[in-house]
């Protein structure tokens, strides 16, 4: 395993160099970036960027195709099939729609990697599930099924079985993606809450400006053109310092450079 620098060692995650595509289709190439312990970390671009791709890169859904990821002093892209398992179990993961098991009440999807992974007996996960539901400010509806679920609540439960192994990492695809403006708000202030109260390491896919700006510390900023990261920073920095239009357009929501409008397109009204 190769040594890390003093630096990378106070990183939570470190990215070096790392190139993500599917195949022999790139979608993006050489990114470098560190993540601090109990940061919130956005990485940004517009619709088809390849935010989700790097993320799956990120939890180990995709091997890259060049580079390396590192989790404090561990080399994950270097270590075997077993050594990335033990290192998978230290973070969890919440994909865009939750992805709960549509016959599994709220308890039980939480107490599913309990039950995979510990040797808790019967009860003692079942009032683990259940306390988790509950630090995501679930404390009824622990027997229902995610169908019955607000929009809202099912990402509370994807939380929530996140948090199931205790992981200092937590990694979220679009987390307010769906929700009212009430609830996307509910939504960040308890991902900031499980920041503060449990010390865990967020980073998060996201495109909401009031999410960027709100509870983001650092972040990366990918290009659709170049397929690479052209900004490095606190989205609410980036918003008043970045030059670049394409991240200036992104973060003020004003039409990308070269881009006119719909009647100027001739596709307005006529």
């Amino acid at each position: 395993m190769t040594a890390m620098t003093d630096e990378a060692d106070t990183a939570k995650l470190t990215v070096e160099g790392l190139s993500v595509g599917y195949g022999d289709t790139p979608v993006q190439h050489d990114i470098s970036f560190k993540v601090k312990p109990g940061s919130i970390f956005a990485i940004m671009g517009t619709s088809g960027s390849g935010k989700s791709t790097l993320l799956k890169a990120l939890v180990g859904l995709l091997e890259p195709s060049a580079g390396r990821i590192c989790f404090g002093s561990e080399d994950y892209t270097a270590a075997d099939d077993k050594h990335r398992a033990v290192i998978r179990r230290r973070f969890g993961v919440v994909f865009q729609n939750a992805a709960l098991w549509g016959a599994m009440t709220a308890s039980e999807n939480v107490a599913l990697a309990m039950q995979m992974f510990t040797h808790l007996d019967a009860a003692t996960v079942t009032a683990l599930a259940r306390l988790k539901l509950s630090l995501v400010g679930l404390d009824t509806g622990f027997d229902s099924l995610p169908a019955d679920l607000s929009g809202g609540m099912s990402k509370r439960v994807g939380l929530a079985r996140a948090m199931a192994l205790d992981p200092d990492m937590l990694f979220l695809d679009e987390p307010s993606a769906g929700l009212d403006p009430i609830s996307s708000r509910r939504l960040d202030d308890l991902i900031v809450v499980l920041r503060d109260a449990l010390g865990v390491t967020v980073v998060m896919v996201s495109h909401e400006l009031p999410t960027l700006l709100g509870i983001c510390d650092d972040g990366i900023f990918l290009d659709t053109k170049t397929r690479t990261s052209i900004a490095h920073g606190a989205p609410r920095v980036l918003r008043e310092r970045c030059s670049d239009p394409q991240v200036h357009a992104f973060l003020h929501r004003d039409r990308p450079p070269g881009e006119g409008s719909a009647v100027e397109a001739g596709h307005g009204e006529r």
